[in-house]
């Protein structure tokens, strides 16, 4: 078969269309058959099987399995099996069908990913019921050390989790290949009926810290989702200022993020200083705004009590850093509030670090 009729049997499977697939098929006799039965398309490598399960197409997966002799186990350049392509689009009829015709139900994918985890990225109930009592196994881990249950903390599914502790009730105890546990995970989605569950159901201790020295609370903070973060501090003596590896407080994350209404809250309602200093450079919050170019989230620390004059270990102004991270619109306003270009304990100015011509200009009209 030429090219294009093969991108026509390619656009019937996607399209369900089994008559005319089966007569397209048919008409090009045993040598098509055995060109479908083998053939991979594109890039990814897919198969006609592929498509099918992926479109969630029950008729045609039966037809190229049972008529067209398509191994049910056939993978593309990525290692997905057809049954990764059911399980991650939530066709439940396909799944039941490709593991009654003998597909692994822990087969691998690239970077290791079982469909069982396909099936965690959305809320797929019904087909994470399935894969699981075929034998699947929620503890494994991809190469990210994610297990089910993390991603399925990621996606939210309050539903989904209850039932993954259900039949496998240790699985909350695991981390990722950075220290991250799901209630991190939980916490940075801002997914706040899973926390209730994880703070009910499972032992995570205060404050657990991965790799970088990051807390959930963090997490949920540095992200804006602060009933997340209410809820931490009240059923799981969370501390709003602990601090991460660098020294970095929750106030200097949620600054280099300009998340305002969570710099509110940590100041009004928790009470941090916010002056604070992150130990290892001795920066402010005003000092990761500027150098991210948060300018609505300067004015907000401002509003707060920041100090505008206040200088880092190396001398360096909020209007220094403004400038290393060549943000022209926060270097101007820091300049309009009243801030003095100055120089640092090195004798380099801000206006001496500005490369693009609109911060230079900042200067000017500052």
């Amino acid at each position: 078969m030429d090219e294009s009729a093969l991108k026509v049997l390619v656009k019937l499977t996607q399209d369900g269309h089994l008559t005319s697939l089966e007569k397209h098929i048919s008409l090009g006799g045993s040598a098509a058959v055995q060109t479908v039965s083998s053939k991979h398309f594109g890039r990814s490598g897919d198969t006609l099987l592929h498509y099918a399960a992926r479109h969630g197409h029950l008729d045609i997966v039966d037809y190229l399995i049972k008529r067209i002799g398509m191994d049910v186990e056939v993978y593309n350049n990525d290692y997905k099996r057809p049954l990764h392509e059911a399980a991650s689009m939530g066709h439940h009829a396909c799944v039941c069908y490709l593991l009654g015709e003998g597909a692994k139900v822990d087969s691998l994918k690239k970077a290791d990913w079982t469909p069982l985890m396909m099936a965690c990225t959305r809320r797929n109930l019904d087909v994470i019921q399935e894969l699981l009592c075929h034998g699947a196994d929620p503890a494994l881990r991809n190469k990210d050390g994610w297990n089910s249950f993390h991603i399925a903390c990621r996606e939210g599914d309050p539903l989904v989790i209850q039932h993954l502790l259900l039949v496998a009730p240790d699985v909350w105890r695991t981390k990722s290949k950075t220290g991250r546990t799901p209630l991190h995970t939980a916490a940075m989605h801002g997914c706040e009926e899973v926390i209730r569950l994880l703070l009910e159901r499972c032992g995570y201790t205060p404050d657990s810290t991965d790799s970088c020295g990051v807390t959930p609370f963090m997490d949920a903070v540095r992200n804006g989702h602060i009933s997340v973060a209410r809820l931490l501090l009240e059923h799981h003596q969370a501390s709003p200022t602990a601090a991460d590896k660098l020294g970095a407080q929750s106030v200097h994350q949620v600054a280099v993020t300009g998340q305002e209404e969570a710099l509110r809250f940590l100041v009004q309602d928790l009470g941090v200083d916010v002056n604070q200093r992150a130990t290892d450079l001795q920066l402010t919050a005003l000092h990761y705004a500027a150098k991210e170019g948060h300018t609505s989230a300067i004015k907000t620390l401002l509003e707060l009590g920041a100090d505008l004059h206040v200088r880092d270990k190396k001398g360096r102004t909020a209007l220094h850093m403004a400038c290393i991270g060549q943000h022209a619109e926060a270097a101007r306003t820091l300049l309009q509030l009243g801030l003095k270009d100055s120089e640092d304990a090195s004798g380099t100015t801000a206006r001496q670090l500005a490369k693009k011509p609109d911060v230079t200009r900042a200067f000017e009209c500052g």
